[in-house]
């Protein structure tokens, strides 16, 4: 994954009108102006460039903003709109500089470090995929098709005035161990299927207990028919116990890592 250390930079510290919100880092050496749809209620977006490297940029107070839906929705509006025209590098919700200089020099001290990712990311856009599956059905699925299962469910059934402890411990466990292993091999075919029409793929930890994937997919623009073709045809061959959940194209938020040091404001 790229990545960009920039030298310090102020923190924002109290209320002030001279603020810089930055979106991304995009290549372009002249002035654009992309609208009022700036975070804080419509501010003008627009452009302060360094050399061929540009900031898209609002004016701000300077302030930490709350990620509320409105403002994470503005900030990624913002992204999507440039993204549009030009190759992006997103910058994190949030991020706020005392000044256009502040911002020039971020531009100037890292000027290298943006030019080799945008390099890299030339073209390239990011789509979301997260996979659920229908836990019962798969469980069903399992006791109807594995022997062992199926062997210690009779079991379990047959003795019911009896105890049954150890066979349900084991039918516990082989239950699991058989869903991890039916988990895998879905996401490993999913994964093998995609790969052919993606540059990169990263995984991401999946959210709660029917999730068995949240993966970003990187992509060459080129290619976002084939991709968006091959995730309908895999999400149709496991239709029947899976569903799938595809976003995109976003920024490469994924596939860009952007550390800014920053020093406390006096």
């Amino acid at each position: 994954m790229p990545e960009i250390q920039s030298t310090e930079q102020p923190l924002p510290s109290g209320l002030d009108g001279g603020g810089k919100y930055v979106y991304c880092i995009v290549r372009s050496d002249r002035q654009r102006d992309f609208g009022a749809i700036g975070i804080g209620g419509g501010q003008k977006v627009f452009t302060v460039a360094f050399q061929d490297l540009a900031a898209v940029v609002s004016d701000t107070p300077i302030v930490i903003y709350d990620p509320t839906r409105d403002n994470v929705l503005a900030h990624e509006f913002v992204n999507e709109t440039v993204m549009k025209e030009f190759t992006v590098i997103p910058m994190s919700f949030g991020t706020v500089f005392r000044s256009e200089d502040d911002v020039t020099e971020l531009l100037r001290s890292t000027y290298q470090a943006f030019s080799d990712v945008l390099a890299k990311m030339q073209d390239k856009i990011e789509f979301g995929l997260k996979v659920l599956w229908d836990r019962e059905k798969v469980i069903a699925n399992l006791e109807r098709e594995n022997d062992e299962i199926r062997r210690l469910k009779d079991e379990i059934s047959r003795h019911t005035t009896t105890s049954t402890y150890f066979a349900r411990m084991q039918l516990g466990r082989l239950m699991d161990s058989a869903l991890e292993e039916l988990s895998s091999r879905y996401v490993a075919d999913i994964h093998d299927a995609l790969k052919p029409v993606a540059v990169a793929s990263r995984s991401n930890k999946p959210i709660g207990d029917r999730m068995i994937l949240n993966a970003a997919f990187l992509v060459d623009r080129a290619q976002e028919q084939a991709f968006d073709e091959r995730v309908k045809e895999t999400s149709r061959k496991y239709e029947d116990v899976l569903s799938f959940k595809y976003s995109g194209p976003w920024p490469p938020y994924n596939f860009v890592n952007i550390k800014l040091k920053l020093e406390k404001a006096d």
